[in-house]
């Protein structure tokens, strides 16, 4: 697993990661941001509360709203998440 080691929020709904590895760059949210579990992020102040969560590595906001770190690793990255088949 990717930890997350500093994060930026940024304008547009997008953050600057950087991960423990060295890896970092910028994501931008605002695809997910006001959808869902991510509709109070559609607040800046409430997304400029973003933080790392200590137990899982990756950014999180008030109210138990946080994202996979290897998503945002491999959106930094270029690249795609294989998925174990459970028909393997």
């Amino acid at each position: 697993m990717h930890r997350i080691i500093e994060v930026k929020p940024l304008s547009g709904y997008k953050v600057w990661l950087k991960f423990s590895d060295g890896i970092e760059g910028t994501v931008d949210l605002s695809d997910v941001v006001g959808k869902g579990v991510f509709k109070s992020l559609k607040d800046k102040e409430q997304f400029k509360a973003v933080f790392i969560d200590q137990e899982s590595h990756t950014i999180a906001w008030p109210g138990n709203i946080d994202l996979c770190p290897d998503s945002l690793y491999a959106e930094i990255c270029g690249t795609e998440i294989l998925q174990k088949s459970s028909n393997a």
